[in-house]
């Protein structure tokens, strides 16, 4: 396998840190905000989000995350990346505007899931997409709000986020 480093912790902690600057610019009050990972790593950088924005501003942000396992319409041929389980929000989504937080953002198809699980949730005021990589190649008309980096790939590569809480370290790679 053919690796490429995109990202090390350092670009990485740079982007999370500019990514919460842009929530918080985006959003003229904090106080409805609620954060949403997708399991496995977006819940980890989701996380990350809300860390910075209290580091940044004092506020103190509530975080969720789902698992969209069984949300997915290839969930039969997609089990075995990460230990399926609950998703966890704490809280009425109908009364916020939720922030949807993944690490690749690719054909949509995991973003589609995570809102049809959302929505099993509540109805929330607004979801605004965050993502860490967005590398092209959309299949349904999902744009997110706030990019990270953006990594034109083809099809025929990966793109891959290591997170150090799941994985053994923070970067981001392509691999053929």
């Amino acid at each position: 396998m053919k690796k490429r480093i995109i990202l090390n912790k350092e670009k990485i902690d740079s982007i999370i840190k500019r990514l919460a600057h842009e929530i918080i610019e985006k959003n003229a009050s904090l106080d409805n905000i609620y954060i949403i990972g997708i399991k496995s790593r977006g819940d980890l950088i989701a996380n990350k989000i809300a860390n910075e924005i209290f580091n940044l501003v004092g506020k103190k942000i509530s975080c969720g995350y789902v698992d969209v396992t069984f949300y997915r319409d290839d969930f039969l041929t997609n089990i075995g990346s990460h230990k399926i389980g609950p998703s966890k929000i704490s809280l009425d989504i109908s009364k916020y505007n939720v922030i949807l937080v993944d690490d690749v953002l690719f054909t949509g198809r995991t973003i589609k899931a995570a809102l049809d699980e959302i929505f099993s949730f509540g109805r929330p005021s607004t979801v605004q997409l965050a993502v860490l990589v967005d590398r092209g190649n959309r299949q349904l008309p999902i744009k997110a709000n706030f990019i990270g980096k953006n990594i034109p790939s083809s099809l025929n590569e990966h793109v891959h986020v290591c997170v150090k809480d799941y994985d053994e370290n923070d970067e981001v790679f392509i691999a053929e």
